[in-house]
């Protein structure tokens, strides 16, 4: 799967430059001078350049992971060894769920009580104003490609329904999210699971079920968009580009998939809303 997709999950990469779009975000300016790097580029062989770097300097966007390099332990253990002090976790899912954003924040809530910083979380932004936008724009824009109308199905990572009877919030919040979409596009959407694995019980449809029923009842055209997902990886670039692309063609149906956010600029300006109201509150900022 990973060889026919280039070889490697392009996640990482993919996380790296949210980050680097979210710091540069976050620390442009707003008096002319340009953004932190620029300003720092500029005055790098200029004796000032200690004096400017702490007005510059703001704020500075890290990566961890929970299950592969770089981990949220390395990443705590970086920001205290560069003198960071007050750290906020932002969580990359937006619905929130105890086995993905539960298991992540808890670890970091772990590793930084073993540091002198204080700390915040965000966990969870499905109905944020600008990520809301930013689904809407690749979804309008992925039904652009259909010369004749399209159905859009929404793709979501799927759950054990074990976790869910638990009263975990993640079917409402992927709810939640489509409701607002819905809003703002007036499209025929319907809702499925992909990514399940093991033989517990988990959310249905599943994606490829729901693909099967929507060629018996006639869709002809059908954009899924990954809902639950910021980023292209696996998920988006196998299962719906190759597997369910595959699958769709099999029974007459023409499937294209709505882009990932990645580093939509509406996207990193939605975790720069968010970062930003956080460390307000928190007094870290003005």
């Amino acid at each position: 799967m990973y060889r026919l997709i280039g070889g490697k999950s392009p996640i990482l990469d993919i996380t790296k430059a949210q980050a680097k779009a979210l710091e540069k975000a976050l620390n442009r300016m707003d008096d002319g001078r340009g953004t932190r790097d620029e300003i720092v580029s500029r005055l790098s062989e200029q004796s000032e350049l200690s004096s400017i770097i702490p007005s510059v300097l703001h704020f500075k966007v890290y990566v961890g992971m929970r299950y592969w390099r770089p981990f949220i332990e390395d990443a705590v253990r970086q920001m205290h060894g560069e003198g960071i002090r007050s750290a906020l976790a932002i969580s990359l899912y937006p619905h929130y769920s105890l086995a993905t954003t539960g298991s992540a924040m808890e670890r970091f809530h772990e590793v930084i009580r073993e540091y002198p910083m204080e700390s915040s979380s965000i966990s969870s932004w499905y109905d944020h104003p600008l990520y809301i936008d930013a689904l809407v724009e690749s979804i309008r824009k992925g039904l652009e490609l259909f010369g004749d109308g399209a159905e859009v199905l929404f793709s979501a990572h799927s759950l054990p329904m074990s976790i869910v009877e638990a009263g975990d919030p993640y079917v409402s919040h992927i709810q939640a999210t489509i409701d607002e979409v819905v809003k703002k596009t007036g499209i025929k959407w319907h809702l499925s699971y992909q990514s399940k694995s093991g033989p517990v019980k988990w959310l249905a449809p599943s994606t490829e079920e729901k693909i099967k029923e929507l060629a018996v009842d006639g869709v002809k055209n059908l954009l899924v968009a990954p809902i639950s997902f910021v980023s292209d990886h696996i998920e988006t670039l196998y299962e719906i580009d190759i597997l369910y692309k595959r699958l769709a063609e099999t029974v007459g149906m023409k499937l294209i998939r709505a882009e990932s956010l990645n580093a939509n600029p509406l996207f990193i300006n939605a975790l720069k809303e968010m970062a930003l109201k956080k460390t307000r509150e928190m007094g870290w900022t003005g």
